[in-house]
């Protein structure tokens, strides 16, 4: 039933698929197909987040965080050229724990919809 998670979901990272998966424990198939096509439409490949990081580096900074639903700290980044570009810095080093962070919080949020079904 595992696997149904590596096939419904590609592309998801092994720190994920872990998260994910002890999250769909006690689902039904039914249920587990489900929140795989909700969650795969909401989750951002840490490649994503890279291209962003870097867009965000050499011209309008914070898109990372905009795509991963930290607007604040977006906007913060946007009217201040990436923190000095310090902080696009450290979000070019630390891309996948932003993706992973997003990722869960969409995780926990659609398995909640899905428990409401």
């Amino acid at each position: 039933m595992r696997d149904r998670i590596l096939q419904m979901v590609p592309g998801i990272e092994e720190d994920e698929y872990i998260y994910v998966s002890r999250l769909t424990e006690g689902l039904t198939p039914s249920q587990l197909q489900t929140f795989c096509v909700l969650y795969n439409t909401k989750r951002k490949s840490s490649e994503m987040i890279l291209i962003s990081t870097v867009i965000g580096f050499f011209g309008v900074a914070g898109i990372q965080r905009f795509i991963t639903g930290q607007i604040l700290l977006g906007l913060l980044y946007f009217f201040t050229g990436g923190l000095c570009l310090i902080g696009t810095l450290v979000d070019l080093i630390n891309y996948r724990s932003l993706a992973f962070e997003a990722n869960r919080q969409a995780a926990d949020e659609t398995r909640r919809m899905v428990a409401s079904m």
